[in-house]
C-alpha cells in the first residue's frame, strides 16, 4: 500500500506539471490517480447538446396578504395526489432528449420502468443519462428543457 506521504507528493507533481493523469505500476502495486482540469476534454455520455444554458432566475417573493403576512404557497392540486416524483440526483442543466431532433426520453403519457432513462443532466461538461428508478405513467414533467435544476429538486411526476 502507498504511504500517505508519497501519495501527497504524487498529487503535488501533478498540480506543479499540470497533469490530469499519472499510472505507476511495478511487480508489488499499481496507482492510478486521475484529476479533474480546466482544459481537459469533456467526456460524453451521450450524444452533444447544442443547447444554451439558460441563466437561473431568482422565486419571485410571496406577495402580503391584507393583513401583512406573507400569502401561504398554493397546495398542489388535488389531481396530483398519489403521484410520485422523480427527482434530480444532482445540480446541473435538464435536457429531455439526446439532441434537439430526438424525440423526449419520457413524455407525458409514456409508460416508464426502474431502468428508463427519463432525461440528461449536464454537470461540468459531462450528460448524465437519469433513470426513472420508479415504474409507472408519466403524469407531468416539472422541468423545461435546457433549464437548471437542482439537487432534489421534482423532475417528473409518475402515477404508479
Amino acid at each position: 500500500m502507498i504511504e500517505a506521504n508519497n501519495l501527497k507528493q504524487l498529487v503535488q507533481l501533478m498540480v506543479d506539471n499540470d497533469l490530469t493523469e499519472l499510472d505507476l505500476h511495478d511487480e508489488k502495486q499499481q496507482v492510478t490517480i486521475k484529476r479533474a482540469s480546466k482544459t481537459m476534454a469533456p467526456v460524453m455520455h451521450a450524444a452533444p447538446m447544442q443547447y444554451a444554458a439558460p441563466m437561473a432566475m431568482a422565486a419571485p417573493a410571496p406577495t402580503p396578504t391584507a393583513g401583512g403576512a406573507p400569502a401561504a404557497p398554493a397546495a398542489a392540486p388535488a389531481s396530483d395526489a398519489g403521484l410520485i416524483a422523480i427527482e434530480s440526483p444532482m445540480v446541473g442543466t435538464f435536457y429531455s432528449a439526446a439532441n434537439p431532433d430526438s424525440p423526449p426520453f419520457a413524455a407525458v403519457g409514456a409508460t416508464i420502468t426502474p431502468a428508463t432513462v427519463v432525461c440528461l443532466i449536464e454537470a461540468m461538461k459531462v450528460f448524465n443519462e437519469i433513470k426513472a428508478e420508479k415504474a409507472g405513467k408519466i403524469e407531468r414533467v416539472l422541468v423545461k428543457n435546457g433549464e437548471a435544476v437542482e439537487f432534489g429538486q421534482k423532475l417528473f411526476l409518475v402515477r404508479p
